[in-house]
């Protein structure tokens, strides 16, 4: 049976720049990788029905996975839903990532679902490569940088 997995963390910046850090090939190749792989978007067209494809590369061992979709759904600065797949035929079936944003007093409430993971992949490697990518994401997003 795939897993479901749930992310929620609050960044001190507005929901703009998260939505941002979600659409943009060079943003997502910053800090979507968890710590010790590269990525390499190969594909980002941030539309309906557009697609995305990604690999990532484990720094150590130089090996690689890919993976791509089609979002589903764009709501500018509030939601983003999109499909994921990995290449790899030992991780079937497809994945459905809902990121929701909401601004806050504080910044932005980021809330993710990742529906469908493969039975394979131990629902808490999951959650530690997505804590990982969220660390990076806050380190990306946060600073106000004005020049």
């Amino acid at each position: 049976m795939p897993n479901t997995i749930t992310f929620h963390r609050v960044l001190a910046t507005k929901p703009e720049k998260v939505y941002r850090a979600f659409i943009e090939p060079d943003a997502m190749a910053q800090w979507l990788p968890p710590y010790g792989f590269t990525c390499t978007v190969h594909k980002l067209d941030p539309q309906i029905g557009g697609e995305h494809r990604m690999s990532f590369r484990n720094f150590t061992t130089g090996n690689s996975h890919s993976f791509g979709g089609k979002y589903v759904e764009l709501v500018p600065n509030e939601r983003i839903r999109y499909t994921d797949g990995f290449d790899d035929p030992n991780l079937p079936g497809e994945m459905e990532v809902t990121v929701t944003l909401k601004a806050v007093s504080t910044g932005t409430e980021l809330n993710i679902t990742q529906a469908g993971v493969p039975d394979v992949i131990p629902p808490e490697a999951c959650y530690l490569g997505w804590q990982e990518s969220l660390q990076k994401l806050a380190k990306l997003v946060e600073p106000d940088i004005k020049e």
